[in-house]
Parts: C-alpha cells; structure tokens; sequence
C-alpha cells in the first residue's frame, strides 16, 4: 500500500515503554514484530540504550521506543541510562507504562510512576500488568489496585503476558485508537533503527548476561570489531566483551574457554534468528577499568547511543 492509498483515518506516533528493570517493555516488542530485534535477557538492565522498533499495520504505524529501566543509578553509565529512558517520555505521542505484576510493588515502580506524570499532562499513557502469566490468584486483586492509585489517569489499563500472549492483542488495539491520525514515518519493511552489527553487539551482551552469575553481567560492554558478509557463508561477526577487573575475565572465558563458547552459541542463535542467515562469531575478552564511570569510555563502546 502507498502512501497516498493510505486508509482514511491513518494512525501513527511514537510510543515510548517506561518501567522499571526486567518488566518486560523488549519482550513485548519482539512479540509483536514478530522477531528478536531487542536484546532480552531474565537479568535487569539488559537495555542501555534507546531503541525503536516499527510495526507497521495496514490501518497504522506504532513507532515504539524502547527505553533503559528506571532505577537506583550507582554509576555514570546507569546515570545515563536514566536520561536517555527520560528523554523518550518528553518526546512521545503517547506512553506505554509497564509494572511487574508478579511481585510485590517496589520504590522503583513508585518512581516509574512519577517519572510519567512528571512527562506532562498532555501525553496520554496506558498502563499494562506485565507477567499476569506468574501471579498468584489472591495476589491479582490487591496489586492492580496498587498499581491503579499510581497512575489513576490511564487511558486504558490492563493485565499481560507479553510471552504468552494474554491481551496483547487487546493492548494494541487500544495503543492504536490513542495514537493522532498520521502518515507513515517509516517504509513498510523497516522494523528498527539500528544497524545489524549494533543488534549483535546487544544480542551477545544478553547472552552473557543470561549465562553467568550475578556480579558479573553489569559490567560488561560489548564492542564489534569486524562485520563482514561472506555470501553463501553469512555474516562473520568479531567482537570485544569488555569487563572491568581482571577476576571478572576469567569467568567470562570460563575453564578451558567453556563458558565464552557458550555465550556464543546463545549469542549466535539470536543473531541468525534476527537476520535470517548464518553467522560466524569470534569472541574475545578484555579488561577495561571502571569503563562504567568514564565518560569518554562509554561513548567509545557506544553504549549511550541516542
């Protein structure tokens, strides 16, 4: 469809996911796009960096933002991370808030929610349960009472699995009759603003950070040094994982270099299902200090890419 043969009463806008840490906001996308094209991983913060995502419907365009999760900043790149989830919610046609409906509500939802009425009374919001999937029958009643007195102006909300499919559906359409009427921002087969190597680069840092233990994943960064097409052979992919003490490299490589294979065949997985071919990777580790609090350290990574 053209798009002077768009149908009349065309929706389109930008919508920016706010929540805190692990709610699910890149689930959701890849669940509608239908593909893996945000980096998703059980751990939190695996979202540094805002990124949109198109779907594009015959009655609609919905450019989503994807966004960093609210939280306790402790360093300059968490900092950051913040600002940039920020900067989305001031710049959207409409807000798309997510809480985590398995647990218990936390300081961190409570700052989510400031955060939106703080956006403006003029940007409308909807509000989605996330994870309705993993709540305990007696548990549903009291939180979505919580969470409604958070943000008690919704324009629509309710519970979701973004994994297995509860009200997505439902969720979308209402997204759509919240969005202006508009023409299409983006070609038809466009589904993210990112280049491929740059989903490669998050794609293994979700690897790495959904294979080893807790006090290694927050410090890892994750550069592409090569990126090369070899016809019938796929993509050769080379790259740096950046960690930030000495101790933390040998858990990255692992005994014998099992564990940095096995976050490359995690990685590799992603990254075929995402470009529809083979991919060959080629891993590294290198030690890089206190890059997590340097600023010049972090535009190099590209790890606060606008």
């Amino acid at each position: 469809m053209s798009e002077t043969s768009l149908p009349s009463g065309h929706r389109s806008g930008y919508v920016a996911l706010i929540g805190r840490p692990n709610v699910g906001k890149s689930t959701l996308l890849n669940a509608y796009l239908g593909q893996s094209v945000a980096a998703v991983s059980p751990k939190p913060q695996t979202t540094r960096a805002r990124q949109l995502a198109v779907l594009t419907l015959s009655n609609a365009q919905i450019i989503f933002v994807d966004t960093p999760g609210i939280h306790q900043a402790q360093h300059r790149l968490g900092k950051q991370m913040i600002e940039t989830a920020l900067e989305a919610l001031r710049d959207a046609d409409l807000l798309l808030v997510l809480f985590d409906l398995s647990r218990p509500p936390t300081d961190e939802d409570a700052q989510v929610a400031e955060n939106v009425l703080e956006a403006g009374s003029d940007t409308p919001y909807l509000v989605a349960l996330n994870k309705v999937d993993r709540v305990r029958p007696e548990h549903l009643q009291e939180r979505w009472e919580f969470f409604e007195a958070l943000l008690p102006s919704a324009a629509f909300m309710t519970t979701l699995s973004a994994t297995r499919g509860d009200n997505r559906d439902l969720l979308l359409e209402n997204l759509i009759g919240q969005l202006p009427e508009g023409p299409r921002y983006f070609p038809i087969d466009q589904i993210t603003d990112l280049y491929e190597r740059d989903i490669a680069a998050d794609q293994i840092r979700a690897a790495a950070m959904q294979l080893l233990r807790d006090e290694v994943p927050y410090g890892l960064a994750v550069r592409i040094d090569e990126f090369k097409e070899r016809g019938d052979e796929g993509a050769y992919i080379a790259a740096t994982i950046f960690v930030e003490r000495e101790s933390q490299k040998g858990i990255v490589i692992g005994k014998g270099g099992a564990m940095i294979r096995e976050i490359g065949t995690l990685a590799r997985k992603e990254i075929e299902a995402m470009s529809g071919r083979k991919s060959y990777l080629n891993l590294r580790v290198k030690t890089l200090p206190g890059w997590t609090n340097d600023e010049q350290a972090l535009q190099r990574l590209g790890v606060t890419r606008r």
